[in-house]
């Protein structure tokens, strides 16, 4: 009777990883087709350190570059409805549309449809 024994080497004590590293290795475990179960076999690295490394580069705590925040508030005016005039050059917008002009002077016109989320990653990229 024969049994078979896989011995599975540990590296003992604390280990540093330097950012590349750990962003080489969140590819690995993250990306196409990669695999976190592979990864920290290959890495000898815990899943939940993963977790933790990949938390911290969406937050740009890991790299020290933070993703541009969402706008939290925008100012608003409501202007009264204009009279219709035949010497208008911009068209009339269709009912359930809204058009906005940021400060940069870029216009956007949306429906009343419009994702929100959507809505501000734009308007996040745009401002």
């Amino acid at each position: 009777m024969t049994t078979r024994i896989e011995v599975v080497g540990r590296v003992s004590g604390r280990r540093r990883w330097t950012v590349e590293q750990k962003l080489a290795i969140l590819r690995d475990a993250f990306g196409s087709g990669g695999s976190v179960r592979d990864a920290c076999e290959r890495y000898e690295v815990g899943s939940g350190q993963l977790y933790t490394w990949r938390r911290q580069a969406m937050s740009g705590e890991l790299t020290g570059v933070q993703p541009p925040a969402l706008p939290s508030f925008a100012e608003v005016e409501v202007s009264p409805p204009l009279m219709p005039t035949m010497t208008s050059a911009e068209p009339a917008l269709p009912c359930g549309q809204i058009e906005i002009e940021l400060p940069s002077g870029i216009r956007l016109t949306v429906d009343a449809e419009v994702d929100a989320d959507a809505l501000a990653r734009v308007l996040g990229v745009l401002t």
